[in-house]
């Protein structure tokens, strides 16, 4: 099938799982499109008539791409556009929607039916259209997208108010990742999961849907010399149909940052007679990951994690990668400036980005967007999340699960809440996110919150944030994790311990420790300043603490922050704030644009560093 270059972002939104290119068509570009703005379009109608306007998809109305560039807020907006299946469909095929991602509550109709529904601003879904279609090769698609401003939701950066301001943004409502249609028998395989398991085999489990008596799965692994292994087994033996695939010695070659080694991966399900009746291709990577004292091992050493926050957001385009193109290029950036791996911050990355994650050795914490429930609690200011934090972040790992890249697994993120003497939502939630994590998960560590409320006593890993931006100064604020006594965030959430002030956390209990954000430092080169960039007020420029005088004192102040983290032997790793300019946050190693604003040659050399952590091995 073709799929035309015209439409934005045409490439396949699910690369590690893939059918054959006739089996799938991509539904970006012009569709009809209608703000509402008090919510009530469904009893005006709207589900049955033409809409006012047209949006690009998957833009978002906020962003400058999708033809609207509107950032007031939308309580709900409507999609409208018909479908025609493609002859290359089969007739008698069941017929899948697949939308990446919508913010924040999702309704589907075709021809009038509603088809389903679905919560989670940054988590995928997919609705089967088949009973909907009763037989037709079209149809009329409308989706509407209820983003209410005043709710408490997971909104992760997305400010809470008009302006950006500070580290919070422009908005996006609506739908902000591919649409596409997939066809596919009437017993097809779903996503399945790919655990590698002590580097020398991969466990695999590979859900079959509608399956029947008489089916099997066959999974054939493979690599540039041809096959290397295959399994196969009967379906409805068990729930699911679960295979492994021994990697015989002289064909192991592990996935790691040096050398990103990707087998490929097919699943086939066939029917009583051995024919193919479906077909996904993949890819899987043999790596694994352990916890031993206060070390986090890649394949059984000790890897310095030398991470860099990024947001994930463009200027013209928002939370949305511009291009496919625009992904690699993070990727790239991140690997230039002397990194090897990122925190994806506040927002859940697209498949497409950890897939060049996954081939270019790229470590990935993933991470829940959970920023948006501040001020909800006991205490002051803090946090209240509810049950869909849990709903949406299992929906994540299950989602990505099978990518190598992602070596840890982040639920919370500075969710300040002083420790009280009776429960708190917040502690109930915390228990229940970072529990959901590792009844899903066996293979990757999990930290309970990344700073600040550290409320589950055994988490795999401990961090805090610190923005201190004098080196000796932070090297007394970090310098306690030899004794036992390491940085914890307390006070005022000023991300600094405050001699007296009420504990966040339960005790440090001797687990792998790193500085998760740090830096941040404020920098626009001279020659590009404008009068908001001589304030450190929010809601212009800023970044933390005072701008260096000139360049040379960027350089200084970063390689001395730096050291004092990659030169103490119990430090796993580092997490620098961050990769990009984003708006008014003037504090990436690259502008907003991802043009330079540094000599990346010394950028290099102050984060690409040998670490006492690795020589200690």
């Amino acid at each position: 099938m073709t799929h035309h270059q015209d439409i934005p972002r045409p490439e396949h939104p699910r690369p590690q799982f893939v059918r054959a290119e006739e089996r799938w068509l991509n539904l970006n570009g012009s569709w009809q499109f209608e703000r509402d703005p008090s919510d009530s379009g469904l009893e005006r109608g709207l589900v049955g008539r033409e809409l006012e306007g047209s949006i690009l998809v998957p833009f978002c109305p906020e962003s400058e791409l999708s033809g609207i560039a509107d950032p007031d807020w939308h309580e709900a907006v409507w999609y409208r556009r018909t479908v025609e299946l493609p002859d290359a469909f089969p007739e008698g095929d069941r017929v899948l929607l697949h939308c990446q991602a919508v913010d924040h509550d999702a309704t589907v109709w075709l021809d009038g039916v509603e088809v389903g529904r679905h919560r989670g601003g940054h988590t995928s879904f997919t609705l089967d259209l088949t009973d909907a279609l009763a037989g037709r090769r079209s149809g009329t698609l409308v989706v509407r997208a209820r983003d209410p401003r005043h709710e408490p939701l997971p909104r992760g950066k997305q400010a809470t108010w008009f302006a950006n301001t500070h580290c919070q943004y422009t908005r996006t409502t609506g739908i902000w990742q591919t649409v596409w249609l997939e066809s596919v028998p009437t017993a097809y395989l779903e996503r399945p999961r790919i655990t590698p398991d002590a580097n020398v085999a991969l466990d695999l489990d590979a859900t079959v849907r509608h399956g029947r008596v008489g089916q099997r799965v066959r999974a054939v692994l493979s690599d540039d010399a041809g096959q290397v292994a295959v399994a196969e087994t009967r379906v409805g033996l068990q729930m699911v149909p679960r295979l492994r695939l021994e990697v015989p010695e002289d064909r192991r070659r592990v996935w790691q940052p040096e050398d990103p080694h990707l087998y490929g991966l097919t699943f086939e399900l066939l029917d009583a007679g051995g024919e193919v009746v479906d077909r996904l291709d993949s890819y899987a990577g043999l790596r694994t990951i352990a916890v031993e004292g206060h070390k986090v091992l890649l394949n059984g050493r000790p890897v310095f994690q030398r991470l860099v926050l990024d947001q994930g957001y463009w200027p013209e385009s928002l939370m949305t990668a511009p291009s496919e193109e625009a992904l690699v290029r993070d990727v790239e950036l991140g690997l230039a400036a002397g990194f090897n791996g990122a925190r994806i911050h506040q927002k859940i990355a697209e498949e497409r980005f950890l897939h060049h994650c996954d081939r270019r050795g790229y470590l990935v914490w993933g991470e829940f967007p959970d920023w948006g429930v501040s001020g909800q609690g006991p205490a002051g200011h803090n946090q209240k999340p509810g049950a869909t934090f849990v709903a949406q972040w299992v929906e994540a790992v299950e989602r990505d699960y099978s990518h190598p890249s992602i070596v840890g697994w982040c639920p919370l993120n500075e969710t300040h809440q002083y420790l009280h003497d009776r429960f708190t939502v917040l502690d109930d939630v915390t228990q229940a996110m970072y529990w959901a994590t590792k009844g899903m998960d066996r293979t990757r560590p999990v930290i309970d919150a990344s700073g600040y409320s550290h409320r589950v006593p055994t988490t795999d890993v401990w961090d805090s944030h610190d923005y201190t931006q004098d080196p000796r100064e932070f090297a007394q604020v970090m310098g306690g994790l030899a004794t036992g006594r390491p940085h914890t965030n307390t006070g005022e959430n000023t991300g600094s311990a405050v001699p007296g002030a009420p504990d966040y956390s339960t005790p440090y209990a001797g687990q792998p420790y790193f500085c998760s954000e740090y830096g941040g430092i404020w920098w626009v080169p001279p020659q590009e300043r404008t009068e908001e960039d001589a304030t450190n007020d929010e809601g212009e420029s800023w970044g933390y603490g005072n701008r260096p005088a000139d360049e040379e004192e960027f350089y200084s102040r970063a390689e001395g922050l730096t050291r004092v983290l990659d030169q103490d032997p119990l430090m796993f790793g580092y997490c620098y704030t961050q990769l990009t300019d984003v708006f008014q946050e003037k504090n990436g190693i690259y502008a907003f644009d991802r043009s330079a604003k540094l000599d990346m040659e010394r950028v290099r050399a102050i984060f690409d560093h040998p670490s006492a952590y690795e020589a200690a091995g």
